[in-house]
């Protein structure tokens, strides 16, 4: 160990990173879109637990159990797992930091204000305040070996697994309340101004928190089997991964058609990530999904933006759509704005080493300003 090396610790260059991991990433974020959009942005997120509404058009019936089915629930586990991996890269390439337990608390420490200030001010759908406390009780883990790291994965899956066949009395909201605050939803983020609308956001978060606590367990258990993935090197092995991917996704279908949903989600979001490193180890894999290696670099600021772009177009400040469109609009809406993130991500970082909140991020964690331009683009200016 070096002098240096415990007392400049670094983020990762652009040409240290793992491609396929930033390409799985910019997909999990269509699949998260798809479903925020569609799902959270469109209607209240508590519409679903009304009963399921008779939609006019055979394609919202369609897009709308296409999405259910395939999409919700494993697009963020999926990204749960992807977290869990990047927490565990950063960890191992802190090893030789004295400073890597500071340092990795202080980004998890940033990544909770971050999700603070997006909870409260943008959107309450955020999951960046989730992933933040998740991160804090995973980060001990990564200290241990990896039976201890798998066994605590399998504990928090099979706790989460019970919670959803025997929920606690009295952690979900009633039906009473759930009805009340769909009817002040459909006024509020409709009509509202920017004020009336912040106060609502913060009235529904006790709501809102609910839905986290069911989900809880299972950020933290899928976090964790991230970490294993990193530690087991199948993030790197293409024909590990297609090993678990066919099984996976075949095992996870069959979960869900029998109606043991829960279980299914997470073997099916293993599936999908195993089938996407698989296929982007190949060189015609990277070239057919590479547009989302630049998004998935930037998925935290695109998030964010995602959250800004559509409370403008949906609630009362803005465009005031919410509850206005069908599926199918909502949704087209959603694939314009994400096919504008993969042009304006891919445009930013032939200029930048990151994207904006990440370049932020990175600060914030090492205490030190980072460089933002890319040499090449420095040169230029200078």
């Amino acid at each position: 160990m070096t002098s240096d090396s415990v007392a400049s610790p670094r983020p990762a260059n652009p040409s240290e990173r793992i491609d396929a991991i930033d390409v799985l990433r910019g997909i999990a974020l269509l699949g998260v879109m798809a479903i925020n959009v569609v799902m959270e942005f469109r209607v209240s997120i508590f519409e679903q637990f009304l009963g399921p509404k008779l939609l006019a058009s055979p394609v919202d019936r369609a897009i709308e159990a296409i999405l259910t089915q395939a999409i919700e629930l494993k697009a963020f586990a999926l990204f749960s797992l992807l977290f869990g991996a990047g927490l565990a890269i950063q960890f191992d390439r802190l090893e030789n930091s004295g400073r890597r337990t500071s340092l990795l608390l202080r980004r998890l420490a940033a990544l909770l204000v971050f999700g603070l200030i997006h909870l409260c001010l943008i959107w309450n759908g955020d999951i960046l305040a989730e992933y933040a406390l998740a991160g804090f009780i995973v980060l001990p883990f990564l200290f241990g070996p990896s039976w201890l790291v798998a066994l605590a994965a399998l504990a928090s899956l099979a706790l989460y697994l019970a919670m959803q066949a025997f929920p606690p009395a009295g952690l979900f909201p009633s039906s009473a309340a759930i009805w009340r605050d769909v009817m002040d939803a459909n006024r509020t983020y409709a009509t509202g101004g920017f004020i009336e609308v912040l106060a609502f956001r913060l009235r529904e978060i006790p709501l809102i928190a609910s839905l986290h606590a069911f989900v809880f367990l299972r950020t933290i258990g899928l976090f964790l089997v991230g970490a294993l993935a990193w530690r087991s090197g199948i993030l790197h092995n293409a024909r590990g991964q297609f090993v678990i991917a066919l099984p996976s996704i075949s095992l996870g279908t069959a979960l869900l058609y029998v109606g043991i949903e829960p279980l299914g989600t997470i073997v099916l979001a293993l599936g999908y990530g195993a089938a996407v490193l698989g296929i982007t180890s190949f060189e015609r894999g990277k070239r057919l999904l590479g547009w989302a290696a630049p998004l998935g670099r930037m998925a935290f600021t695109n998030y964010v933006a995602q959250s800004v772009i559509f409370g403008w177009i949906f609630y009362g400040y803005g465009l005031g759509l919410f509850g206005r469109l069908g599926i199918t609009q909502a949704l087209t809406i959603g694939m314009t704005v994400y096919a504008g993130q993969v042009l304006f991500s891919a445009w930013w970082l032939r200029h930048y080493r990151y994207g904006p909140i990440e370049w932020l991020w990175r600060t914030l964690m090492y205490g030190v300003w980072q460089p933002m331009l890319l040499p090449q683009a420095a040169a230029v200016r200078r």
